[in-house]
């Protein structure tokens, strides 16, 4: 669960509106003009500004994703590379504030990425036997940020296993050997492990399970001749200041490894009207100066109805925004603000039956939680913990940046491994302490330590039960999380 809205220029501000609409006159290359040429009938202004909002939303995932990948794949100088295309690269530690790229990471597991190009050919993935209790899954999701499968502990089970990943055009049969097949709906695709961590002296575990995850093409598992390779790309540069006004030009480049649905045609339509789609350059700089404001005030009414949205995804149950807002392209339905709203809370999120994300930045009365300002505390009841078939995790963020929290103890959550080591209340309750400054000796096991500025709290359910008490169905279930308590005055607390 992250985002890169912040990072990689979603905002579309009134600032940038100003600076991009210098003094200029239509230009020939207008990209907007030379597809009006082919069109029956001419946009007009107020339609190419409504063209880039509904384009805006329904490409803001997309170009989320290619960022990610350019930092993760091509961008050796990032500072958050992980390795080449078709390799698994893993890591073995858990995310810090020093991670950047994705907000709202998760810090529970070690991860291991792949990055998939499925152009050439599918790719085999193959996985150890990973033995209960400890879980793990392998997260399928492509260029569209659709999850479109699964493999681990709650999926395909605990057995060693060989899995076929396929791209939208392969037509191939499954082979002998195969446990499954998967097809993702574009040609390059994100797989996302997640390996439980038990506590600080079972990384050497979680390496050799690591270790035996691998990726081969069909043909050198099948020992056949390889197929001719895929053709060279040239990735465009990411540039956070780019982005805001070459979004276009982004979603362009992703889109032609992406072949439409039948329910993204209609969008696709529409992006065409204005010059934007796969094979297509819609290069900003040439658009003329009506055609630069219809296309920034698009993007900005695009992006304040994501924001809006993302911030009423779930239902509020004690101040927590319980919901699922991740799915394969069925459970979206065409729905693009839902599937943008989703990648800007916290892009890669797991379906609701893998993990449930409940997130609080609001106290019950409404106001932002302020750690600079309050002390919180959360108390689990007792028989009231989380119900999970796996595990679950209390993570603590900074509200703005939603990364994690640099802190004297370098403690950036509280989890259901660490149980052993909490301090429980007389009735058998458990209470976490949700602020900047150490609780005192006594209390600090059960201590979540929190920004100097207002906080974002999410909460994790991996593998939640199904069967009562549990979360599911999304915001009707029948285990509710329970809600922070301000503990302190603001003069106390600064003291």
């Amino acid at each position: 669960m992250g985002g890169l809205a912040r990072r990689h220029g979603a905002p579309i501000t009134a600032l940038a509106l100003a600076l991009s609409l210098g003094a200029g006159c239509p230009d020939k290359k207008d990209p907007i003009s030379q597809a009006e040429k082919k069109e029956p009938v001419r946009p007009s202004l107020e339609e190419v500004k409504a063209i880039a909002e509904e384009g805006f939303i329904y490409g803001l995932p997309i170009v989320m994703n290619y960022a990610v990948l350019y930092d993760f794949v091509i961008d050796k100088n990032s500072g958050q590379w992980k390795g080449p295309f078709n390799q698994v690269a893993n890591e073995a530690r858990v995310f810090t504030y020093k991670d950047t790229s994705v907000p709202t990471p998760n810090s529970d597991t070690p991860y291991s990425m792949l990055w998939l190009d499925l152009r050439a050919e599918p790719m085999v993935l193959s996985v150890p036997a990973v033995p209960a209790p400890r879980y793990y899954s392998v997260m399928l999701c492509d260029g569209n940020t659709f999850n479109y499968g699964y493999i681990g502990s709650r999926a395909t089970g605990t057995e060693a296993g060989d899995y076929l990943v396929a791209g939208p055009d392969w037509q191939g049969a499954k082979p002998a050997g195969i446990k499954q097949v998967f097809r993702a709906t574009t040609q390059f695709g994100l797989s996302i492990y997640r390996t439980q961590l038990f506590n600080a002296g079972d990384m050497e575990n979680v390496k050799k399970i690591q270790a035996g995850f691998k990726a081969q093409p069909l043909s050198a598992y099948l020992k056949q001749p390889a197929p001719p390779a895929a053709p060279a790309i040239e990735f465009p540069k990411i540039d956070k200041d780019l982005v805001k006004t070459n979004f276009f030009e982004y979603l362009d480049f992703a889109l032609q490894f992406a072949p439409p649905g039948p329910e993204e045609r209609p969008i696709r339509e529409k992006l065409a009207r204005i010059g934007v789609g796969p094979g297509k350059t819609f290069e900003f700089k040439d658009l003329s100066l009506e055609h630069k404001a219809a296309v920034l005030l698009g993007m900005k009414a695009g992006n304040a109805k994501v924001v809006d949205a993302a911030g009423h995804i779930g239902k509020n149950i004690n101040g927590w925004s319980v919901g699922s807002a991740f799915g394969d392209r069925a459970f979206f339905k065409g729905n693009w603000l839902l599937r943008a709203a989703a990648a800007h809370a916290g892009i890669y999120g797991n379906d609701a039956v893998e993990a449930m994300y409940p997130a609080a930045k609001f106290e019950l009365s409404g106001e932002p939680i302020d750690t600079g300002k309050y002390s919180y505390t959360l108390t689990f009841a007792r028989g009231q913990l989380p119900p999970v078939k796996a595990f679950w995790s209390v993570t603590m963020y900074d509200a703005k940046k939603q990364l994690l929290i640099e802190n004297s103890i370098n403690r950036y959550l509280i989890n259901s491994p660490m149980l052993p080591a909490l301090k429980k209340g007389k009735d058998g309750s458990i209470t976490l302490y949700i602020q900047k400054r150490s609780p005192g000796k006594a209390l600090e096991s059960n201590w979540l330590p929190a920004p100097d500025a207002p906080a974002y709290i999410a909460m994790r359910l991996y593998w939640p039960s199904t069967e009562p008490p549990s979360i599911l169905p999304p915001g009707e279930g029948t285990w509710q999380p329970p809600p922070l308590q301000r503990v302190t005055s603001p003069a106390k607390h600064r003291k």
